[in-house]
């Protein structure tokens, strides 16, 4: 038996990052939108916050725990909140939540969630340490 999904009453846990309709042209088969197409959408969120906090470039190596508890339909605004909720040397994960403005309604409902790992790189793409942001410039 699955575990019920987020309750209509709950609101999203970090900065809205990303915000995009979902199209006809990003459906899987059976008329709902791929989850790949929502997971490179949560990818690109969580991308923007790790360059943000990394101040520079970043690369995704690890998603854990990703659920789907709802599908997304055309029409609905895709909405990505970020929260940034661990820096290490040179990673970050970052928790992200995707939820869907359901088409030509008020509704707003969690349609998944994951934690992204991200790792700061430089020029060459070898990895670098995430800038202290506790210290005062």
């Amino acid at each position: 038996m699955t575990e019920p999904g987020p309750t209509p009453d709950q609101t999203p846990r970090g900065n809205l990052t990303v915000r995009i309709n979902a199209m006809p042209a990003d459906t899987n088969a059976n008329g709902d939108i791929f989850g790949g197409w929502v997971m490179s959408r949560m990818d690109a969120a969580g991308g923007i916050a790790g360059v943000d906090r990394a101040q520079g470039r970043v690369v995704t190596i690890a998603v854990d725990a990703m659920t789907f508890f709802r599908p997304v339909k055309v029409g609905d605004v895709l909405s990505v909140y970020t929260e940034v909720e661990h820096v290490g040397r040179t990673s970050m994960k970052i928790h992200v939540e995707a939820w869907a403005r359901r088409f030509r309604t008020t509704l707003h409902e969690k349609v998944t969630d994951a934690s992204f790992t991200f790792v700061a790189i430089d020029e060459e793409g070898r990895p670098r340490p995430v800038p202290d942001l506790s210290r005062s410039a």
